[in-house]
């Protein structure tokens, strides 16, 4: 009886691990091409493949743009289960894209960090954490070792190290042999998820960035466009005031309505033109008389007097 039982559920175990692989091959079969190329790939996001993100590699593969051996994170074996799934001979690793080395993790030297924020602009699934003249630090369960955060730091503060077995688990590798191709590792899921997360907030800031330019502009405008109608421009308005003045004095200087003066008037014109012509006149004739006297001082110097 008990041997029954024991076979019995033996039998079901075996049926459902069957069942439950075949579901998987039909799940991935119905998948399009894309994603489950996509689920192969290690998710670093590193673009060492020539593509911004293991997803438009995928992509690139799935339209024939581009090679299965192109991904060094993935190595001998992401280039044996591409083949597979797209029933291609496998082939060695593109030189021109790198080599299969163990993954590494970013590490920043705290000593010489001087929180330019050009790491965390460049990190791909946001592992980098700090604050513009802050001190950054790699959250090592975050990092996918993509080495995007080495070359735009200015000071050279950022190292790869090995990673180890205990840091950020051990599940980057792919998937076991009854999941593949459609099984993603945690760990890589994390990885894409965070990926995909950091390009919308990109997109969302970029858009924001753009809002904020075009306000900020068309506030410039309406402000230039307001000052144009309400305020003449600063030296026109200097020339204009400055015109104005001078008319304003030439017009009191000269007498007004000569045309009708009254005799008493202009009797009073005649004796003060009368009195300026003979001031003229009397300075004019000091002047002569200085400039005489100037000359026969220079015709005759005086003698010097002898000491007695």
């Amino acid at each position: 009886m008990i041997s029954v039982i024991l076979v019995t559920v033996f039998g079901l175990a075996v049926l459902s691990a069957a069942l439950g692989f075949v579901a998987t091959k039909l799940r991935d079969k119905n998948k399009p091409l894309v994603a489950r190329i996509d689920a192969i790939l290690p998710q670093t996001q590193c673009e060492k493949c020539g593509y911004a993100g293991c997803r438009p590699y995928a992509t690139a593969i799935a339209n024939g743009e581009a090679d299965i051996n192109q991904c060094p994170p993935g190595g001998a074996a992401g280039i044996r289960q591409l083949a597979r799934l797209l029933g291609r001979e496998a082939k060695p690793l593109s030189a021109a894209h790198g080599v299969e080395k163990p993954r590494t993790l970013a590490v920043i030297d705290e000593n010489l960090c001087i929180g330019c924020t050009l790491c965390i602009q460049a990190c791909p699934v946001d592992a980098i954490i700090g604050a513009s003249k802050q001190m950054h630090t790699v959250m090592p369960d975050l990092c996918t070792g993509c080495d995007l955060c080495v070359a735009p730091c200015p000071v050279d503060c950022i190292a790869m190290v090995p990673a180890a077995d205990s840091v950020a688990g051990t599940d980057w590798s792919y998937p076991v042999f009854w999941a593949r191709p459609a099984g993603m590792t945690p760990t890589a899921r994390a990885a894409r998820d965070r990926h995909e997360f950091h390009l919308l907030r990109a997109e969302r800031d970029q858009h924001e960035r753009t809002a904020r330019m075009a306000a900020k502009t068309a506030a410039g405008l309406e402000k230039a466009a307001t000052t144009a109608d309400t305020a003449p421009d600063s030296k026109s308005a200097l020339i204009a005031a400055a015109m104005e003045r001078a008319w304003a004095q030439r017009t009191a200087a000269e007498p007004r309505d000569t045309e009708v003066l009254t005799p008493e008037q202009q009797e009073q014109i005649d004796q003060i033109e009368a009195r300026r012509a003979r001031l003229r006149e009397n300075a004019s004739s000091s002047g002569r008389q200085t400039s005489g006297d100037d000359d026969m001082d220079t015709a005759h110097p005086p003698t010097p007097r002898s000491r007695e």
